[in-house]
């Protein structure tokens, strides 16, 4: 039994990229024994079927058409959850300290004195790229990498990327939500002083059904998406990192679908 002096424990655990079998252990253990559950869009519904029945979800994510719900009203699910329930699972695709606002999620809950727990899932920039056979470092290819997202929220300190610089200061780029502003993305990184025939890969429904993988320069990727119809969610790298592609390695993408957000 939980109550407000002694709730239960909120786990923020990573879905992974989409296909149920990159679930950690943990992952799944929790999963199959949670009281209650708050998901996001971009989790398929067979990693939702490992669920127990008699578990109380609440979805919390974006839905086409729909508004989704601000942060703070899911923190306050969160919450809310915790003080009636004893093991409660916030279930975040890919990893929920990887732009997934699991800080601030966490961060909300311990100034409660609400128990949370992280259990990192495996994300997206790096197993999309590997089940299209590119590995997002490779040492004849430079010594670093860097994850950013294309998409921010308006009202952050910093409101924009500092794309011109990041053309200089990293060897390669795994961009996150950025396929709506590539256009916007790859003039600024030219305009950095990154080459136009800069081999450029993006990802699109990474790890299950749909997964398919476009490559093209710098130049000429956001022309060519557009062409091509590509959709979200999507992950764009950039680098001479794809020159190593070797598709003999590329794993089958599950036969699992996974729901379209905004």
């Amino acid at each position: 039994m939980t109550t407000a002096e002694q709730p239960g424990t909120v786990y923020l655990v990573g879905a992974g990229p989409g296909d149920p079998e990159l679930l950690t252990v943990k992952a799944q253990r929790l999963l199959g024994s949670c009281d209650a559950l708050v998901y996001d869009s971009l989790v398929p519904k067979e990693v939702l079927d490992l669920v127990p029945e008699r578990c109380e979800r609440r979805f919390v994510g974006k839905r086409r058409g729909h508004h989704s719900m601000p942060q703070p009203s899911t923190n306050a699910v969160l919450v809310e959850l915790a003080r009636q329930h004893r093991t409660v699972v916030r279930l975040k695709g890919g990893d929920p300290f990887l732009f997934g606002r699991g800080g601030e999620e966490a961060a909300h809950l311990a100034a409660r004195n609400i128990p949370v727990q992280v259990v990192p899932g495996v994300t997206a920039g790096i197993a999309a790229p590997a089940y299209a056979g590119i590995p997002v470092t490779h040492r004849r290819s430079g010594s670093s990498v860097t994850f950013v997202t294309g998409h921010e929220e308006i009202d952050k300190r910093r409101p924009s990327v500092n794309w011109r610089a990041l053309a200089a200061a990293s060897d390669g780029l795994v961009i996150y939500m950025g396929l709506h502003n590539l256009p916007r993305i790859s003039e600024e990184l030219m305009a950095g002083g990154l080459a136009a025939e800069t081999p450029v890969a993006v990802i699109q429904q990474g790890t299950v059904t749909g997964q398919r993988c476009l490559k093209a320069t710098l130049s000429e990727i956001a022309a060519l998406t557009i062409a091509q119809a590509f959709k979200s969610p999507s992950i764009v790298v950039v680098g001479e990192m794809i020159d190593h592609q070797v598709e003999e390695c590329m794993p089958p993408p599950a036969a699992v679908t996974m729901p379209i957000p905004f």
